[in-house]
């Protein structure tokens, strides 16, 4: 049997984790699981918890939580150093549930506690890395799902610096709503494998996963094992072709757009000709030039 920690982000899903998470503890108490828990306190405890439980010798981590808290529990292995030996559970309670979808993880936390009681398949996935500049200096963050900067990473900005407040599918429209308003599309140097180009851009988007934004599928073809993010780059759109154009990400047939391309690729540079925000799994980071590359089947996750 597994050592088993259980992360729980009480914040997660407009804090309704903090309200699910004794039930959650019954019931997979009541599954025969053993377990023991920690709960986070503020944005990166979970990456300290989880890199803490597996120097305790614990080898299964859960995340529970949002695709943030399943991102903090990642790095928090990476630190570790125990990639290659401690895996991840989900239990999502958390809004987006974009990472998942692509997995195949229930999203209903209570089927997600059965199967863990029962695990099926162990999938060995692929991770993102980010090298990026905070305040200045560099860093560097793993991420699980996808990646973006622009217009994309400007949306997480205006979510959590003015509207977090308000839950998160309301925050996110509502960052949504002004950041169409006040964004301007960028002129970056943009090298894919290697390749250099020059081109203006509304947002670049490196997708492990298919899904992202609480339900857009801006690669609907990503495969998190095949070693290839899918970069979606949208073009120097127009505010209103933008708008009009939106519901076709969440349709994902958005790739016929004349501005809009995707690419398989291993590493990419974006350094932009002014400011340009960074983020990941739907937490911002920090600013570009930014570099990304690909850590092929490196995180196995229990389902």
């Amino acid at each position: 049997m597994a050592r088993m920690r259980m992360i729980v982000n009480p914040a997660a899903g407009a804090y309704k984790t903090a309200r699910k998470w004794p039930e959650i503890m019954d019931l997979l108490r009541s599954l025969g699981l053993e377990f023991e828990h920690d709960v986070t306190e503020a944005p990166g405890h979970g990456i300290e918890l989880a890199k803490a439980a597996v120097e305790e010798g614990c080898d299964l981590v859960i995340s529970v939580g949002g695709d943030g808290t399943i991102n903090e529990v990642v790095n928090g292995i990476y630190k570790a150093g125990a990639l290659g030996t401690a895996a991840l559970g989900i239990i999502n309670t958390g809004t987006g549930a974009d990472y998942i979808r692509t997995l195949g993880i229930p999203r209903r936390y209570k089927e997600a506690c059965h199967s863990l009681a029962n695990p099926k398949v162990k999938v060995v996935v692929d991770l993102g890395v980010a090298e990026y500049v905070w305040n200045g200096q560099p860093e560097k963050r793993l991420f699980v799902n996808f990646a973006g900067l622009g217009f994309d990473a400007e949306i997480v900005r205006a979510t959590t610096e003015k509207f977090k407040a308000m839950g998160d599918m309301p925050s996110y429209l509502m960052g949504l709503l002004s950041t169409l308003f006040s964004y301007q599309n960028r002129d970056v140097s943009l090298v894919v494998d290697g390749e250099p180009g020059a081109r203006k851009v509304c947002t670049v988007m490196l997708n492990n996963g298919k899904y992202a934004g609480g339900g857009m599928i801006p690669a609907p073809h990503a495969d998190p094992g095949d070693g290839f993010f899918d970069v979606m780059v949208i073009d120097d759109i127009a505010k209103p072709d933008l708008i009009w154009s939106l519901p076709r990400l969440y349709r994902g047939t958005h790739l016929t757009h004349p501005k809009v391309t995707l690419m398989r690729a291993r590493e990419v540079e974006v350094k932009p000709s002014v400011q340009m925000a960074v983020e990941a799994d739907g937490e911002l980071l920090g600013e570009a030039p930014a570099r990304f590359s690909i850590m092929p089947a490196a995180l196995t996750i229990v389902i």
